[in-house]
């Protein structure tokens, strides 16, 4: 009887936050290790197909980067990469939207539908959902000047049109979206997975955008899980990249925040996505987990440490 009885504390403990964020839209970016082990996707999947159930709008932006790479690698192509960006020629995009739009996108779909939801897969590409441009990277050179690089068909967002998420969402879907986009030049561009999960948050006005990680959210100290960092308000994000708090792979998470944020959305979370439910845990409990950006400035010199 004791165990029925937490079962429905957990249940009522949830409700507040049931109660708050039906009718709500959230973005999810969707990648790492929860897209790779079994016993996660499943978790994944079934938070996503719960938040619909109780009213809520997931709406679902996947990366795969290492797919990628794993099938360049089978034709005898070398991943090559400028600032975290995937030098990406004609041949690559091909292979990129192979396996993005193709083999995981569908992927995903079907374990959504096999969890009880209804999942419609997308890419940048249809209802022209993302127009994009072409992307330099601007470096410094081996003889420190500055340079431009071209990494072919990488691209910037220009445009987000969301109709047909929201066509899609209004009938009872959950979207799935792979990172592509297209040009006024016809072609299929690449985009960042966390940069297009940002965008398209902006541009649905979402009351969040979580974004999945193998880390457990921003810490001070990298080597301290002690020093995570519960909430950054958006102020304060210059500094901590400054200060190198924030940094590689870190950023591009980071950023698509601020996009977000810029653009209307509530709230912005990175979590841990190697933490089975970590969606559910972040969304419909008290402490939540990972941490959490804000446009509200602060009044205190630092951020917020600990969970």
């Amino acid at each position: 009887m004791d165990e029925l009885v937490k079962k429905a504390d957990i249940l009522i403990e949830a409700l507040p936050y049931i109660r708050r964020f039906s009718g709500k839209t959230v973005v999810i970016k969707y990648g790492g290790a929860a897209m790779t082990e079994e016993s996660l996707k499943h978790s994944v999947m079934q938070d996503i197909v719960l938040m619909k159930y109780v009213g809520m709008h997931p709406v679902v932006v996947h990366g795969g980067g290492d797919s990628i790479s794993e099938w360049m690698g089978r034709i005898g192509k070398k991943a090559e990469f400028v600032q975290g960006l995937r030098v990406t020629d004609k041949e690559t995009v091909e292979i990129a939207e192979m396996v993005l739009a193709g083999r995981i996108n569908k992927g995903i779909v079907s374990l959504i539908n096999q969890h009880g939801g209804k999942a419609v897969g997308l890419c940048g590409k249809d209802a022209n959902l993302i127009r994009a441009q072409k992307h330099f990277a601007h470096i410094i050179d081996d003889q420190g000047e500055p340079a431009v690089v071209d990494l072919g068909f990488v691209g910037d967002i220009v445009e987000v049109n969301p109709e047909v998420i929201i066509t899609l969402d209004r009938e009872g879907y959950i979207p799935v979206i792979a990172p592509n986009g297209v040009g006024e030049d016809g072609y299929t561009y690449n985009i960042n997975a966390d940069t297009m999960a940002g965008e398209i948050a902006a541009a649905l006005k979402a009351e969040k955008l979580i974004l999945l990680t193998d880390q457990q959210g921003i810490l001070r100290n990298l080597h301290d899980p002690s020093t995570l960092m519960s909430t950054i308000k958006s102020d304060q994000i210059e500094l901590l990249i400054d200060s190198g708090v924030i940094s590689t792979g870190m950023l591009p998470k980071v950023e698509a925040c601020v996009t977000a944020l810029k653009g209307g959305v509530s709230k912005t979370h990175i979590i841990d996505g190697r933490i089975s439910h970590a969606i559910l845990l972040e969304v419909f409990t008290a402490e939540g987990i990972g941490t959490e950006i804000v446009a509200e400035k602060d009044d205190l010199a630092s951020p917020q440490i600990g969970a």
